[in-house]
């Protein structure tokens, strides 16, 4: 056995060589495929003694080689010769690459036993820059899809199944027909998540704008059926004899029935707002689909994994509560990738305990439960988000005490008694621990504090707006000098940060009436 296994890799490896030659350019690459594959799962049956089952390596390295691996020398070939072709570009050092290649190649595999037309195929960006620049790759990973020659950017998810589905939409299969239970139940072994169509015929105006929502949604299996106990298969809460739409997913709310109008833009906007579970997890691959959910209000829980499993009965039922209202999306907390973005728009980037925060995206503001995450807090807090009522969070470090400082340090909380509310000038220097030319600006405000010391009336102070936010601080560009006038708080004026302190102090003088200033600068 052990030398007959490499005997059979050479001949599969002559043969494959023959085939290549016997091929002229012309030859579809489909047809090339087909006859490789049957050298290689031959090869396969007789070095395993035939019957066994094959491996998840072994699977996984047959799968691979489905996929074309595209070059110099045929990249144009496979994708003008071919009137379907799904292109992968990626490159060997990117990790999102390497964690979406297995994917793509189980979509691979899935796709040719459903014998959908398409060729899967993958190129090296990095190595091939040339093919790469003639199929459009400017990022890695890129999928696109090329329809005759012509290409489509991929608008689908990242798992295989999510992959298999968007193809089978745009090869020409926006829908699957079940016609018996065996076919109902083969379904469900494979689709976790679907939109159910029962229709008495397949025909009408309901039945067509049904099969126009499949083919513009990308990501959801429709079905359908014309009977209604194979429809009692795939949706046992069905209690409708007539026309009946639902979707299907595997989680506790599993069944949601459609009452709407049967048009494409109103089905395709329910599948929007339920395709997703009661409580998502954010990760790598999903992450696009869930920032561009319709449902505009979000609330992102932060937690550990096993502080996640205490917290997720209460927040399914709070979710159950006010589905299609608000998105429910669990975070990992110490997946850094993920979590500290957003942690750190509420200065709570070093957290290691949960954090329960909220989204507006239609107003791009953003809140924060500052009591405990029990179910009830976390119910009150959805109930105000709802309404409107929640106050927005802005972010801020703890209050300093300034009693000998020259220069006020000011925080979020403090903004507007020091700033708005004091009855005196103030003169606010804007920074960040990250911008460059601050250093040299703080210096100067420094020195500015020392001349004006003798003064009453007029207050140097700073803030790090990396930590500190206000609404009425809309601050874009570091550092920026503003002049808070005591009679005209809602106006301040922007001084040049490339004066020197002469003029820093002139301009200061021109706006103010300031006493008991030091002559020399």
């Amino acid at each position: 056995m052990s030398t007959r296994k490499p005997i059979l890799r050479f001949i599969f490896v002559l043969l494959s060589l023959l085939l290549v030659l016997k091929f002229n350019v012309a030859t579809e690459i489909e047809d090339e495929l087909e006859e490789l594959l049957a050298v290689d799962e031959e090869v396969e049956r007789e070095a395993d003694g035939g019957g066994e089952k094959l491996s998840e390596a072994e699977v996984l390295s047959k799968a691979q080689r489905i996929v074309i691996e595209l070059n110099n020398e045929n990249t144009e070939r496979v994708v003008n010769g071919n009137e379907f072709v799904l292109v992968l570009g990626y490159a060997p050092w990117c990790p999102r690459s390497a964690e979406l290649m297995p994917h793509f190649a189980e979509a691979a595999t899935s796709l040719k036993e459903l014998k959908v037309p398409i060729v899967m195929a993958k190129l090296d960006a990095d190595r091939y820059p040339k093919p790469a620049s003639f199929l459009g790759v400017k990022g890695f990973p890129t999928l696109l899809l090329f329809v005759n020659g012509t290409s489509q950017p991929y608008s689908g998810g990242f798992t295989a199944d999510d992959m298999v589905i968007w193809t089978r939409k745009k090869t020409g299969t926006p829908v699957i027909r079940i016609s018996s239970v065996v076919e109902a139940e083969k379904f469900l072994r494979k689709y976790q998540k679907f939109l159910l169509g029962r229709f008495d015929k397949f025909e009408g105006p309901d039945y067509e704008e049904f099969v126009s929502a499949a083919k513009s949604d990308n990501e959801t299996q429709f079905v359908e059926v014309n009977q209604v106990e194979l429809a009692k298969v795939l949706y046992p809460a069905i209690n409708s004899k007539g026309r009946f739409l639902g979707i299907v997913k595997s989680e506790p709310e599993r069944y949601t029935v459609y009452d709407g109008a049967f048009t494409m833009n109103k089905i395709l906007e329910f599948v929007d707002y339920n395709k997703f579970p009661l409580v998502t997890t954010l990760t790598e691959m999903n992450s696009v689909r869930v920032y561009a959910s319709p449902v505009k209000l979000q609330v992102l829980v932060f937690a550990n994994i096993d502080d996640f499993k205490l917290l997720l009965d209460p927040l399914q039922d709070v979710a159950r509560t006010f589905k299609s209202k608000i998105m429910f999306i669990y975070v990992d907390i110490d997946d850094e990738n993920l979590a500290k973005p957003f942690l750190t728009l509420f200065g709570l980037e070093e957290s290691k305990k949960p954090v329960v925060a909220a989204f507006n995206n239609g107003m791009s503001s953003k809140y924060l439960l500052e009591s405990k995450p029990t179910r009830s807090n976390i119910e009150d807090f959805c109930n105000n988000l709802v309404q409107g009522s929640l106050a927005p969070y802005f972010k801020s470090q703890p209050i300093p005490d300034n009693t000998e400082a020259s220069v006020h340090v000011i925080v979020g909380k403090t903004f507007d008694d020091e700033i708005l509310s004091s009855k005196k000038d103030v003169l606010l220097e804007v920074f960040t621990p990250w911008c460059i030319n601050c250093e040299a600006t703080s210096k100067q405000v420094e020195k500015l504090a020392k001349h004006y010391k003798g003064s009453s009336s007029l207050v140097f102070a700073r803030i790090d707006a990396s930590a500190n936010e206000h609404p009425n601080l809309q601050v874009n560009d570091y550092p920026t000098l503003l002049l808070y006038r005591a009679d005209d708080k809602a106006n301040p004026i922007k001084l040049s940060t490339k004066s020197g302190l002469k003029e820093l102090a002139a301009s200061i003088n021109k706006y103010l009436k300031v006493k008991n200033v030091k002559d020399e600068l």
